[in-house]
C-alpha cells in the first residue's frame, strides 16, 4: 500500500518540485510540505482526512485554519487541488518525495545503512567513500543496527535498495524455491 500512494504522490511532488525551483524557494516549499504532512498526520485530523464523510472543502478549511497564513498562494492551490480530489492524505508522501528531490539538487544524497551489528567509525567512512564514488555527489550517512538482518547490510538511498543482507538472501533463495 505504502508503495501506491508514493506512486500517486510522485506526480503532486514533482509539480510542487518544479515550482519550487522557478521560485528559487526549494527551502521554503520543503518547510510549509512538512507543515502540511505533520498536521494531516496528526490523529484527530488524520481521523478526519480518512473520513470519507467529511468533504474535501471543510478538510481544506480545516488545515488552512491550523496551517495558518504562513502557506503561499501556490502551496493553497496544491492543498485546494488535493482536497478537490481527496488525496489530502498523500501530503506525507508529497513532503517526503519532494525532501528528497531537493536533496538530489543540492548534491546530497541521504543514504540509510542497516546492519546486523555495529558500523565502526572507519567502517562508515569507507562506506561513505565507496557511496559518494557510486552516485556521485556527497553521501550523508545514517546507520541503524537491525538484529533481524542475521548478517550483512541493507543500503538504501532513495529508491535504490542494495540488500547484502543474510535476511534477504534467505527471502530471495525462499522465493526462488517458491516456499
Amino acid at each position: 500500500m505504502a508503495g501506491d500512494s508514493t506512486t500517486i504522490a510522485r506526480p503532486y511532488a514533482e509539480a510542487a518540485f518544479e515550482v519550487a525551483q522557478e521560485k528559487k524557494a526549494l527551502g521554503d516549499w520543503a518547510d510549509a510540505l512538512g507543515t502540511l504532512a505533520a498536521i494531516v498526520e496528526d490523529p484527530q485530523i488524520s481521523e478526519q482526512v480518512g473520513n470519507p464523510n467529511v468533504s474535501g472543502e471543510t478538510l481544506r478549511d480545516l488545515i488552512f485554519g491550523v496551517a495558518g497564513e504562513g502557506l503561499s498562494k501556490e502551496m493553497q492551490g496544491l492543498v485546494r487541488l488535493l482536497a478537490a480530489n481527496k488525496r489530502l492524505v498523500l501530503l506525507p508522501d508529497i513532503a517526503r518525495l519532494f525532501d528528497q528531490m531537493k536533496t538530489v539538487a543540492e548534491g546530497l544524497r541521504r543514504v540509510e545503512i542497516r546492519s546486523a551489528y555495529d558500523v565502526s567509525a572507519a567502517e562508515q567512512q569507507a562506506l561513505t567513500t565507496t557511496l559518494k564514488a557510486h552516485f556521485g555527489s556527497e553521501v550523508e550517512l545514517s546507520v541503524e543496527q537491525d538484529a533481524s538482518l542475521i548478517g550483512g547490510i541493507v543500503i538504501r538511498a532513495g529508491d535504490v535498495v542494495i540488500d547484502g543482507s543474510v535476511r534477504g538472501k534467505l527471502d530471495q533463495l525462499s522465493n526462488e524455491l517458491q516456499f
